[in-house]
């Protein structure tokens, strides 16, 4: 079965669970055509990802020009469809946070993709992000008479699911994917009670590749690692806080960030305000082999984010055997149990974090252990990306 994903930028760092269930879908049968709207010049550190844009197709790639152009063919050639997508588009423009010109901009995307939609022969699209691929891929669809559907991740959607046009593309699509049962609440929030049923909740995965490793036991180090971008929502500069905090009571600890991001100079000179040089490291953006050895050298993965779905990477250290630290937000602490294979702490509260990191720090290598091994347990059973990529197919095959 010939698919279509459509994605905002790919292949990128941070959406290598994009790729992975990409490549499940496609070990399952499906010959999935990969479209990104950007990301054909981006620096690149995995190998994998390189590999991955040799088979993307770039909306953006050509310039305007051929925007316009795409878009003057489907008026005169399609001049029904292109109506109701005009229509469709508008719609999302009245509420949108976005003025017309961005829309028209999504159009003239939508109509760039159509060629290819019909050259690969695709029965159904498949859009990462209720944002503006989500929009795209529904006007598309539109042009096409291709079905969509499309997976809300969080927290942006979330954050402004009115200006996004959430309820427009939930219900004009087949079905919904959210990543967690908190993601699909969040959903039925904006969605009309009777497009309920169409959100079905679909979990991010992980290969087996990636945690079949030789493991090393838990080191003796006590070392925690953040990974993830230096932003406001993944709340790096509170960890900074409790790392004061925790250094300040006499415990010798490091700390690695993992990543890089557009508030790694603010991250650095409150590190450097507080001393903390010996302490705290920065990696900048590494490969996902990288992420890997990064966490099994540590203790645990601490995550203190105040916005999320369900983090990729709690699920990589939980398959690694290492016990997490993060929030009670979103997801999260439906594959995170507190006391059992990791900590819970309350998002924004720098004592409460504090107070966790020190008992991570001070717990005995044989109970780090012990919370790892139950890590592994509950993220195999939950999140295995064969297992999550047959429920997507599922959805998509009952369409056919």
């Amino acid at each position: 079965m010939n698919i279509s994903y459509l994605i905002n930028q790919y292949p990128k760092v941070s959406h290598s669970f994009i790729r992975r269930e990409i490549l499940a879908l496609e070990r399952q049968g499906f010959n999935v055509q990969r479209i990104a709207l950007r990301g054909w010049s981006e620096s690149l550190v995995d190998s994998k990802d390189i590999s991955e844009r040799e088979n993307t197709l770039y909306v953006m790639q050509d310039g305007l020009f051929k925007l316009l152009l795409a878009l003057l063919k489907v008026i005169l050639t399609s001049p029904c469809r292109f109506y109701a997508a005009l229509q469709l588009m508008l719609r999302m423009c009245r509420q949108s946070d976005k003025f017309l010109p961005y829309h028209i901009a999504y159009l003239a995307e939508a109509c760039s993709i159509v060629p290819w939609l019909i050259t690969h022969q695709s029965r159904h699209i498949h859009a990462h992000f209720g944002t503006n691929s989500a929009e795209i891929a529904m006007l598309a669809s539109t042009l096409s008479a291709i079905p969509y559907s499309f997976t809300a991740h969080g927290p942006e959607e979330f954050d402004k699911p009115q200006a996004l046009g959430l309820n427009i593309t939930i219900q004009q699509a087949k079905f919904v994917v959210a990543v967690s049962s908190f993601g699909r609440s969040q959903l039925y929030r904006w969605a009309n009670f009777n497009d309920w049923a169409k959100i079905k909740v679909v979990h991010c995965g992980l290969e087996d590749s990636f945690y079949q490793v030789a493991i090393n036991t838990m080191p003796n180090t006590p070392r925690l690692v953040c990974v993830g971008r230096l932003c406001e929502q993944k709340g790096q500069m509170l960890l900074i806080e409790a790392a004061k905090n925790i250094r300040d009571a006499g415990i010798d600890f490091e700390l690695v960030l993992a990543g890089d991001g557009e508030m790694r100079a603010e991250i650095e000179a409150l590190i450097c305000k507080y001393a903390l040089q010996a302490t705290i490291s920065i990696t900048g953006w590494i490969s996902s082999e990288e992420v890997r050895k990064h966490l099994l050298a540590a203790q645990a993965l601490v995550l203190p984010s105040f916005g999320e779905g369900l983090p990729v990477v709690i699920m990589e250290a939980m398959s690694l055997k290492r016990p997490v630290i993060s929030t009670y937000i979103a997801g999260i602490p439906e594959l995170l149990v507190h006391g059992e294979n990791g900590w819970l702490c309350v998002a924004g509260d720098v004592d409460n974090l504090t107070n966790v990191m020190r008992e991570a720090l001070v717990t005995p290598i044989a109970r780090l252990q012990s919370m790892g091994n139950a890590a592994f347990e509950r993220v195999i059973a939950r999140h295995n990306i064969d297992t999550e990529a047959h429920k997507l197919a599922q959805h998509i095959k009952a369409l056919a």
